[in-house]
C-alpha cells in the first residue's frame, strides 16, 4: 500500500470517528434532556402531594402513579426503612445503632443510586468535548502530510495547486471543533442541572428525617420509631 493511500485512509478514519462522536453527542444531549424534564415533573408532582398529607402513614399510602421520579424514590427507601427497621430491630446489624443515622444513611445511598442515574452519559459528554479538536486536529496534519506529497509529486506550487488540498484538509479540525463545541455546552448545561436536581433531593431527605424524628409523634408511632 502506498504512502498517500494509508494516509487517505487514517483520515478518513478520523472523519468517520468524528461523525460517531456527533452522533453520540446529540442522542445523549436529547436522552439527557428527556430525562432532566422527566425528572422535574415527576419530582414536582410527587412534592406537591407529599407535602399535603396530613400523616407520613397517609403520604406512604398516595396513589402508585405519585411515586415515580427520585423523590418519590427516596420516599419509597425511607418507607421502607422505616417498616424493615420496625420488624427487625432486634435481629439485623443494619438496623442496630441510632436511628436518625441509620435513616439518614439509608436515604443517602439511595440519593448516590439517584446521582449515578443523572451523571449518566456526562462523562463521554466531557470526554468528546475534549479530545474531537485534537482529533480533527490529528486528521489535518495528516491531510497537510498527504497534500504536500501530492505538490512535490506533480511538480508545481502554484496556489491552485496547493490552497485546493490543504484547504480539504483543515476540514477535519473543523469538524472536530464543531463537534467539541455542542457536547462541552451540553455537559455544562447537564452539570448544573444535576447539581440543582441533587440539591432538591438533599433537602428532601433532610425535611424527611425531621418529620420522621420531630415534633410528629403520630407518625412516629406508626411507624414503630
Amino acid at each position: 500500500m502506498s504512502y498517500p493511500t494509508a494516509t487517505t485512509f487514517i483520515v478518513d478514519g478520523t472523519l468517520f470517528v468524528l461523525l460517531a462522536f456527533s452522533v453520540i453527542t446529540w442522542t445523549l444531549i436529547l436522552f439527557k434532556i428527556w430525562q432532566f424534564a422527566r425528572n422535574t415533573y415527576d419530582n414536582r408532582r410527587f412534592d406537591q402531594a407529599f407535602w399535603e398529607c396530613e400523616s407520613l402513614a397517609a403520604a406512604q399510602a398516595m396513589d402508585e402513579s405519585l411515586y415515580k421520579g427520585p423523590q418519590a424514590r427516596i420516599a419509597m427507601q425511607g418507607f421502607k426503612w422505616l417498616n424493615e427497621s420496625q420488624q427487625e430491630t432486634s435481629k439485623r446489624l443494619k438496623y442496630q445503632g441510632i436511628p436518625v443515622e441509620l435513616l439518614e444513611h439509608s436515604l443517602l445511598e439511595q440519593m448516590q443510586h439517584e446521582q449515578r442515574k443523572m451523571d449518566g452519559g456526562l462523562t463521554m459528554l466531557a470526554s468528546i468535548g475534549s479530545t474531537s479538536p485534537f482529533v480533527g486536529l490529528f486528521g489535518t496534519v495528516l491531510g497537510i502530510m498527504q497534500a504536500m506529497h501530492q505538490i512535490t509529486a506533480s511538480g508545481s506550487t502554484s496556489l491552485d495547486v496547493v490552497a485546493g488540498p490543504i484547504g480539504d484538509a483543515l476540514v477535519a479540525t473543523a469538524i472536530g471543533i464543531a463537534v467539541a463545541v455542542p457536547a462541552v455546552l451540553a455537559y455544562n448545561l447537564f452539570l448544573r442541572r444535576v447539581k440543582h436536581q441533587r440539591t432538591n433531593l438533599e433537602n428532601f431527605a433532610i425535611s424527611f428525617v425531621h418529620i420522621v424524628f420531630g415534633v410528629d409523634n403520630n407518625s412516629r408511632q406508626d411507624h414503630g420509631v
